[in-house]
């Protein structure tokens, strides 16, 4: 009797890679909304008027946030799940991994939330304080880039890989590299850079895993 092992699935690793994307969009949307700004982002009243007829990125923005968020809670689900297979029991590599996915999208659902309030903002900025408006652009160029928790994780598959064959040897270089350079933005006071760094690894990793089955070892349904 010929018996068939079960195809690993994966995509809870494409969705992570979906969700680095929308990470690395939220990049070319948060900054873009004061690109052109110029010698007006020191002048508040100023600023709201060089932006506010660029709002529909705001919108963009959020729907972003909310994308990469989703993909990134349920790569974190996969990835523990993952890992746990490939770990020895006892192992902390899994629930840190996952942890650290988890922390992003806490994050960039919380820095999409300024989102809401800036769009109506600026569809009527005649009737909102240009202070007011510019701290809310502060926070939206801020908050939902603080990606240090995918340096955590990639931080973990490095830890596992080298350790413990729980990854393949290119994916725990690359994600001890890039650990390395979230660390980086870490160190000084540039936190939001860690956008950079955290997406591609969540991207690289979320396509290695998905597309080549880079983790050793698979039990197969995941």
């Amino acid at each position: 009797m010929t018996t068939t092992t079960p195809k690993p699935r994966r995509g809870w690793a494409l969705t992570g890679a979906a969700g680095g994307f929308a990470g690395a969009v939220g990049i070319f949307l948060g900054a873009n909304l004061t690109a052109d700004a110029g010698d007006a982002i020191n002048d508040n009243a100023r600023l709201v008027t060089a932006i506010a007829a660029h709002r529909d990125l705001v919108w963009l923005y959020q729907v972003s946030c909310v994308l990469a968020a989703a993909c990134l809670v349920v790569f974190a689900a996969g990835l523990h799940r993952h890992l746990a297979v490939q770990e020895p029991a006892g192992s902390l590599v899994p629930a840190v991994a996952a942890a650290g996915a988890g922390l992003v999208a806490v994050a960039t659902l919380v820095g999409g939330g300024i989102c809401t309030e800036l769009y109506w903002a600026l569809g009527e900025p005649e009737r909102w304080d240009p202070d007011t408006i510019a701290a809310m652009v502060e926070v939206y160029n801020t908050v939902g880039w603080l990606w240090a928790g995918a340096g955590i994780s990639a931080a973990a598959v490095a830890v596992g890989g080298f350790r413990h064959g729980s990854a393949s040897r290119w994916l725990a270089a690359v994600s001890a590299l890039l650990a390395l350079l979230v660390a980086a933005t870490q160190a000084f006071p540039a936190q939001y850079g860690a956008l950079f760094p955290g997406a591609l690894w969540v991207l690289v990793a979320g396509l290695g895993l998905g597309l080549r089955g880079t983790m050793s070892r698979d039990a197969g349904t995941v």
